[in-house]
């Protein structure tokens, strides 16, 4: 006899969502009804405790700059936030039925999913791949979604005015990514190899930074008097070279040399 297991995960690509199968299985000889029923039951006994070790584990990490826990989604547009957040920075985890103190809560009915699918579809731009897992522990259903880092930066999240707005990852918060970081995006994805003149306003930003310690895009203007836009372009295209780094402190993004 052979009995096969079957896992599904389910993919969302563009505009399809994508059940995938894979099989493997186990070869049982010689067997009556009631050595079926006990495979059976055991197994599920087995897939279970290790869904519970699965998601226990994740759960101990706590939420982080690649985890967030959602104890329930009501709103894709608020979703979209995160997803926007990890794509820009290095990918990361929705852990859909579990509260913020990590207890598990599970997940309610399949909204959950549709509400993932509208976030990803509809309020992300581009589009975001999601994969998803439905998990059992402790007898509920826990959601894991799983979202890659961009190749195709900025992921905008649409707010409630269809306005478009980037977001990064920065420990367990989404943070509106600043012009600046909108800038290295725009100018990492335009041609290789750039002639750069370093000119007298490159040398007077750099030496504002290196005496100024972490400065703000704002302060960074007015010491300089040199146009936003174009501090905008400058601090960039340091950030690019290396020579300059963004920090968040405060609740709001720094610059400072590296």
């Amino acid at each position: 006899m052979l009995v096969n297991k079957i896992t599904q995960i389910y993919i969302l690509s563009g505009n399809k969502c994508i059940k995938k199968r894979f099989f493997s299985s186990a070869r049982v000889k010689n067997c009556n009804s009631g050595d079926i029923w006990h495979f059976f039951s055991t197994f599920a006994a087995m897939k279970q405790h290790t869904d519970t070790d699965y998601i226990h584990a994740l759960i101990s990490e706590g939420e982080h700059q690649q985890q967030d826990f959602k104890f329930e989604i009501s709103d894709a547009r608020k979703i979209a936030k995160t997803l926007s957040a990890f794509a820009n920075t290095d990918g990361g985890r929705l852990l859909i039925g579990v509260k913020d103190n990590g207890k598990i809560a599970g997940v309610r009915s399949s909204e959950e999913q549709y509400m993932i699918e509208a976030a990803a579809q509809l309020y992300c731009q581009p589009v975001l791949e999601v994969v998803m897992q439905a998990y059992v522990a402790e007898g509920k259903t826990v959601l894991v979604a799983q979202v890659d880092e961009s190749r195709q930066k900025p992921v905008y999240a649409k707010d409630e005015n269809g306005k478009r707005l980037a977001y990064l990852r920065i420990k367990d918060e989404n943070i509106l990514a600043t012009p600046v970081h909108l800038r290295v995006w725009q100018q990492e994805s335009g041609p290789d190899g750039e002639l750069t003149e370093f000119t007298a306003r490159e040398r007077r930003l750099l030496s504002l930074l290196e005496q100024g310690g972490p400065l703000s895009l704002s302060k960074c203007c007015r010491l300089t008097r040199i146009p936003r836009r174009l501090t905008e372009y400058l601090l960039a295209k340091f950030v690019r070279y290396g020579l300059v780094e963004p920090v968040f402190e405060d609740h709001a993004f720094r610059f400072r040399l590296k």
